[in-house]
């Protein structure tokens, strides 16, 4: 195999795929990104079998001798980004030897033969759903920071793609709250259905989509891909039926504040500066046209701040984990933010466009 490229083209591609790469892995050719030349295209693959997840990146090159091979990852990757800014060359001797020239720069690395390297699903003959990539990171970031951390809970530790006739659905939840945002599209009926797509595959999609294009999601069995053009991600899919999010959305109530966003974030932050993994909650009292935030952490002491609002309904003590509530903040767009808080037991509720966030209180102590 010998080909060359531009180095900025193939650090991109490299970049892409090898941040699923383990240098922990047993076997030596699971740290290894399998670079393969058809014609004048670079195909570089990097597979992680713990989680079901590959990455391939396509890039243009001037191919010389078509072939294969993979090589270190992080090794590569940390060659090719202190190259020159120059053309690279790539040539595979005998006894797999990778020899990597530019300009006046010379690299030897040892490879392994391509025999040994993870096969990846073939999704080629699949059927497929399109959105544009801007929207999907959009509606991901609306939804994926409610997942699950709790391994236990493997149902919830990713991101649900509910697939519907005429919209799809994204839901998370960690069973504290529960983000749901719908996007409408036309979408035919052989492809209905649930699907639960991995945290760490929703993770490398978020970095990799772009504000341009197109990408395809393809459906397989037990198994899902992300075609973005030049980039393809594939990964299992989480086993499992999710909870039924849609019997526990509450009506929408009149018995709101409004507030203005960035005042409500700084002051959550404020107060955050007092929580500690024992003692999360901080208290919310609302009285007319007025939020007083207060938390009080024995052996710290006492935090306590007021906010002007907008709330003409009955004065109401309720606690929050102000993280939960400040996480959801983050991604809303706008200048004011409007909660549902019926009274101290119920979930407060947060709603945009097309978009709902269900928050549980706490008990305050």
């Amino acid at each position: 195999m010998k080909f060359q490229t531009d180095k900025n083209l193939l650090l991109k591609g490299v970049h892409i795929v090898q941040n699923i790469v383990s240098t922990k892995n047993i076997l030596p050719i699971l740290s290894n990104i399998l670079l393969e030349t058809k014609r004048d295209k670079l195909i570089l693959t990097t597979v992680d079998i713990d989680t079901g997840i590959a990455i391939q990146s396509t890039i243009p090159v001037s191919t010389q001798e078509e072939g294969s091979i993979t090589i270190p990852a992080k090794k590569f990757f940390e060659i090719i980004k202190e190259l020159p800014t120059s053309t690279i060359s790539v040539n595979i001797k005998k006894n797999n030897m990778i020899i990597i020239d530019c300009e006046k720069c010379q690299f030897k690395l040892l490879g392994i033969p391509k025999d040994e390297f993870p096969k990846t699903p073939d999704f080629s003959k699949k059927e497929y759903i399109t959105i544009k990539q801007d929207r999907l990171k959009h509606i991901l970031n609306l939804t994926s920071f409610a997942m699950s951390e709790d391994e236990t809970r493997y149902i919830l530790n990713g991101v649900l793609f509910d697939i519907k006739e005429d919209k799809l659905k994204l839901v998370s939840t960690d069973g504290r709250r529960l983000a749901i945002v719908e996007e409408d599209m036309k979408i035919p009926k052989t492809l209905i259905k649930q699907l639960i797509v991995p945290k760490k595959t929703i993770q490398e999609l978020s970095r990799i989509l772009a504000n341009e294009g197109d990408v395809k999601i393809l459906l397989g069995e037990n198994q899902l891909a992300f075609d973005l053009d030049d980039t393809l991600i594939t990964t299992r899919l989480i086993e499992g039926e999710f909870p039924n999010y849609e019997q526990v959305i509450p009506k929408e109530e009149k018995q709101r504040l409004k507030v203005n966003k960035e005042k409500l974030i700084s002051a959550i932050k404020r107060m955050s500066l007092y929580i500690t993994p024992d003692s999360l909650c901080v208290r919310f009292d609302l009285f007319k046209d007025k939020l007083i935030l207060s938390k009080n952490t024995q052996d710290l002491g006492e935090a306590k701040e007021e906010l002007d609002i907008s709330y003409n309904e009955k004065e109401l003590t309720i606690g929050f984990n102000p993280l939960l509530i400040l996480d959801a903040l983050k991604v809303l767009s706008g200048e004011e933010v409007v909660i549902e808080i019926l009274d101290f037991e119920r979930p407060a509720v947060i709603r945009g466009l097309k978009y709902v966030y269900i928050v549980l209180p706490m008990h305050i102590t």
